[in-house]
């Protein structure tokens, strides 16, 4: 990622917020921003970025937002229009809207995840409109079609269309917790293994999320699943170090040097994890890191307690079922009663999976555990042929290919 783009990035929310708390309109602003960082990507890199890049696109959006306006006559005449017609005084020269340091992405992430829209059209809006996310890795992370992800977006604007820019109080924030939770947790899936692209991670968006959660928890001290969702953020942010080689490429967790994890990390994970245990009832996300927990505690992959993976990922999946809790809980099956067992259960996955790469790369590890290495060999090419990551597509030729040392283990995250 490159230096601008990483400065729009953290921008683009503080930018927003500021164009939603002055005009109140989430969707129109959300376009006049998305039109500023278009000439922004064209103007910076020829003129150079400017002293005040927020206010720059402060200014840019306002004038967007004033134009779109003026053009729309079947749009409110209310005093509002009037005073939104007059942009004011350039940004570069008017006082900041924000004290320093206040940052507004958490609060736009709630403005998004508002009660009148669906938990799916709040996920999506808010993943495209503040994480960053494009609507195809949207779609990825969700597991559904592209098309489907673009309807829920258009859908929440148009339904967000004059929602008043304001936080939203003690007693309305758990409501929307649900969805914001799972926006954070696929913002760092992202970023820990990006769904696409060169690079198989993407470092930024890790770290983005972990911060945003670190927020929410100041916010909300005693929720639990909100603990659990930065204790298992922490845990599994802890191995990234020792997840690629020196050229980039993927290194399974079999195959990683554990001592190049972030013991400062485990430990804070550990720890945070432990007292939520202790004082919350158990959700998804402690499970999850509690999971992620066991695998760091494993001194090597031989020493990972299996069997105690396998119970709390039987647990989640009574608490929480879903596509990628089978899959996971398949992998742990295997290495607990056989990969046979695993591969009769395989064969009654979720439908929906049937298009991602990631339940042909299972098929082809359960088999490749069996000792079936030319269905195995089929199946890594076809989860070859299905990702969009480079450096698991290298992987999964590899493991194709027979080249990969220690063939009989599988990448488990």
């Amino acid at each position: 990622m490159t230096e601008l783009d990483s400065l729009v990035r953290e921008l683009a929310p503080r930018v927003l917020g500021i164009l939603v708390r002055r005009y109140g309109d989430f969707a129109a602003c959300e376009d006049a921003l998305q039109d500023a960082l278009l000439d922004a990507s064209v103007q910076w890199p020829a003129e150079g970025i400017p002293g005040n890049p927020a206010g720059w696109l402060v200014t840019v959006a306002a004038r967007r937002r004033i134009a779109a306006l003026r053009s729309d006559q079947a749009r409110r005449r209310r005093e509002l229009t009037a005073a939104l017609l007059e942009p004011g005084p350039p940004a570069e020269n008017r006082p900041a809207e924000n004290a320093p340091g206040e940052d507004d992405t958490l609060v736009v992430m709630l403005l998004c995840c508002h009660p009148e829209l669906t938990v799916p059209s709040q996920v999506a809006l808010t993943l495209r409109a503040v994480g960053g996310l494009s609507t195809a890795e949207i779609a990825r992370g969700l597991l559904v079609p592209e098309a489907t992800v673009g309807q829920r977006i258009s859908r929440a604007k148009q339904k967000l269309a004059g929602v008043t820019f304001e936080l939203p109080g003690e007693d309305q924030l758990p409501v929307r917790l649900n969805a914001l939770g799972r926006v954070l947790y696929l913002i760092f899936n992202e970023g820990y293994t990006a769904s696409s692209g060169a690079d198989l991670v993407r470092p930024d968006l890790a770290a983005e999320a972990i911060r945003l959660t670190r927020q929410l928890r100041q916010r909300l001290p005693d929720d639990g699943e909100i603990a659990g969702l930065l204790a298992l953020m922490l845990l599994t942010e802890a191995r990234r170090p020792a997840r690629t080689g020196p050229d980039g490429a993927l290194v399974p967790l079999a195959e990683q040097d554990r001592k190049r994890w972030d013991t400062r990390l485990i430990a804070e994970g550990t720890s945070l994890l432990t007292r939520t245990l202790a004082a919350a009832p158990i959700g998804p996300y402690q499970l999850q890191a509690a999971i992620a927990a066991v695998h760091d505690e494993a001194t090597s992959f031989a020493d990972t307690d299996w069997r105690q993976i396998l119970a709390l990922y039987d647990h989640l999946a009574a608490l929480s079922p879903g596509p990628m809790v089978t899959l996971n809980r398949l992998v742990a099956t295997a290495m607990v009663h056989g990969p046979r067992v695993a591969l009769t259960e395989l064969a009654k996955a979720d439908p929906v999976l049937a298009g991602s790469h990631r339940l042909h790369a299972v098929r082809a590890h359960l088999l490749e555990l069996a000792g079936d290495r030319v269905q195995a060999r089929a199946s890594y090419l076809h989860a070859a042929q299905l990702t969009l990551s480079i450096p698991e597509r290298r992987y999964l030729e590899a493991r194709a290919m027979g080249t990969s040392p220690n063939r009989g283990r599988e990448a488990a995250r």
